[in-house]
């Protein structure tokens, strides 16, 4: 479907977008894996930002189906269970691809360790590519080690196709100086600094995603996936997000 004429016309603020998102986001306030309306949702999203010119590359964690060894405890190998997340993500990845190709959105999935026959292996420059042809593109497979997260890829991702920015949805309208769901005390905080995240312990992204962007001098945005449109408006400028980045004044 072609973007209409007022979309054309918004001029976004970043140009290659690297967007994180949780696997328990697919799954929404059900009790299944995947809620279909939110995947319906996420593509929507996806597709409003690409109408205006935005490149996507998009990182999906595996929480709806499997938390790795974590979920077992001791009853299993930390190595075995973290690949087991890996693959899970790979799952998500093709849901989210399904329904944005239902969307005719271009798409490619693109994983850490070969999955031949689903998937493309990732080449950071074929995956350049692909951005710069429109195609969105799903990074699956997490680094496709054990003990690093899917934050971790997503840093790691975004520095190898050189986005502008990391922009990461959660059940939250942004930063809080603790967990606004846990302690109605919480305060939001607009901007800080990748520092004082490392500083404080804040929950973010791990703290090994965070050095790691810091390192890179990557932005991150934090937003909240509700209500539809956010995706957007974090592109355009509008001031719905909290931001990590450099050292702030």
């Amino acid at each position: 479907m072609p973007a209409p004429d007022w979309l054309k016309r918004m001029i976004p603020k970043f140009k290659r977008i690297l967007v994180k998102l949780s696997g328990e986001a697919l799954a929404g306030n059900s009790s299944k894996v995947f809620d279909s309306a939110i995947l319906e949702q996420i593509a929507r999203e996806v597709q409003s930002v690409r109408n205006i010119g935005v490149q996507v590359g998009i990182v999906i964690g595996g929480g709806n189906i499997f938390r790795g060894a974590r979920q077992l405890g001791k009853k299993m190998d930390r190595v075995q269970g973290d690949h087991m997340g890996m693959l899970a993500t790979i799952i998500n990845a093709l849901a989210i691809q399904s329904f944005l190709e239902q969307l005719e959105i271009p798409t490619r999935v693109m994983t850490a360790f070969p999955v031949q026959t689903v998937a493309e292996p990732f080449i950071r420059r074929k995956a350049i590519s692909h951005l710069e042809k429109g195609y969105i593109v799903i990074f699956a497979g997490g680094t496709g080690n054990p003990y690093f997260t899917t934050d971790t890829a997503a840093t790691l991702r975004a520095t190898e196709i050189r986005a502008d920015v990391i922009l990461k949805a959660t059940q939250v309208d942004g930063v809080y100086s603790d967990d606004p769901q846990e302690n109605p005390n919480a305060t939001r905080i607009k901007e800080i600094s990748y520092t004082e995240v490392l500083k404080l312990g804040l929950k973010i992204m791990d703290l090994t995603a965070i050095a790691f962007a810091m390192d890179n001098k990557i932005p991150i945005g934090v937003f909240s996936l509700q209500p539809e449109g956010n995706l957007l408006k974090v592109v355009l400028g509008e001031p719905i997000a909290s931001w990590v980045s450099g050292d702030t004044k």
